[in-house]
């Protein structure tokens, strides 16, 4: 059977690559979401991808970029949406938010056909992934440094807590955030519909990371290899869980040294980064509240009061 998203149409066994109308721009120029349709030889399975939802989160585009050419459509069974790019105004002009509405794309869903920008935006990619069995919404960690994780925001009381912890572990990063995400969210809005949804957060970057890039790639293949779109036995591989996230701010302006490097493990009362002058004279040091592991901190040395520093990663264990 023939398979449609926007203007890509592929027919079984084929690939096909369009664009998903969206809206307008200000000179009243079409507005086009890069899509593809991967459509299997063989039936099965529907997985949604997408990426730049946040449109300075470009890992994920890095990561879609290098899968396609990888596809062997004879070789797949099920199929394949793909939305490249989410966030097409912010993805312009390299910014977190949509500039057409200062919104953040990953607040929006399940969204609104006839709303604002991100609304529309939001809406339209909710109705494809809503065609799927299984969802991936890639992400990053903005413009910090990050752990390549999986999170799960579904919360743990919901019916599909389960399958989307299954789907992280297929996607085996290695790290999970198991945390019930803010309203908006489309791994919040797409275990609502029944369909398991996690998001990939791979590092952070100015630009992209190769080596978080490759991380993500490896994840699809074992979500293809796991959920049978692609033959190969994909064995889960046990994972880091973090159940909470706790944030550090700067008690004073200066620079920052950090102590402690991504997946560190981290003590109650262990120092954790300090702040002093330009000329090195000591202003603060900050310990940990609890034990975990340093999970994220900004890229950035210089800080004003209160400024984000890091976060640690708490209630630890493996699943």
């Amino acid at each position: 059977m023939t398979t449609t998203l926007g203007t890509a149409s592929a027919r079984p066994g084929e690939i096909a690559t369009g664009r998903l109308e969206v809206g307008e721009t200000r000179d009243g120029s079409s507005v086009g979401l890069p899509v593809a349709v991967v459509n299997g030889a063989s039936s099965g399975k529907t997985l949604y991808m997408q990426a730049a939802s946040d449109g300075d989160e470009l890992n994920g585009v890095g990561v879609i970029q290098r899968v396609v050419p990888r596809l062997d459509p004879a070789e797949l069974s099920g199929t394949i949406l793909i939305v490249g790019i989410v966030n097409y105004h912010a993805f312009q002009v390299a910014e977190h938010r949509n500039p057409i509405d200062d919104t953040k794309m990953n607040r929006a869903y399940p969204g609104n056909k006839n709303g604002t920008s991100s609304e529309r935006i939001a809406a339209a990619t909710f109705d494809a992934a809503t065609r799927a069995d299984l969802i991936l919404d890639l992400h990053q960690g903005s413009t910090s440094q990050m752990l390549d994780e999986v999170r799960v925001r579904c919360g743990k009381r919901h019916r599909l807590h389960e399958q989307c912890l299954e789907l992280a572990k297929a996607f085996g990063c290695g790290y999970v955030l198991d945390q019930k995400g803010p309203d908006g969210q489309l791994a919040r809005t797409g275990p609502d519909e029944g369909i398991p949804t996690v998001d990939p957060e791979l590092g952070g970057a100015v630009g992209w990371d190769e080596e978080s890039i490759q991380k993500g790639v490896e994840g699809v293949f074992n979500v293809l290899r796991y959920y049978g779109f692609l033959e190969g036995n994909q064995p889960l591989e046990p994972q880091t869980r973090a159940s909470g996230f706790e944030q550090y701010g700067a008690p004073a302006g200066g620079l920052v040294t950090l102590e402690k490097d991504l997946g560190d493990r981290v003590s109650p009362g262990e120092t954790i980064f300090t702040v002093t002058t330009p000329f090195g004279e000591p202003k603060a040091e900050v310990t940990a509240d609890s034990g975990g592991i340093f999970w994220r901190a900004r890229r950035l040395p210089q800080v004003a009061t209160g400024e984000y520093v890091c976060s640690v990663g708490t209630d630890i264990g493996q699943y």
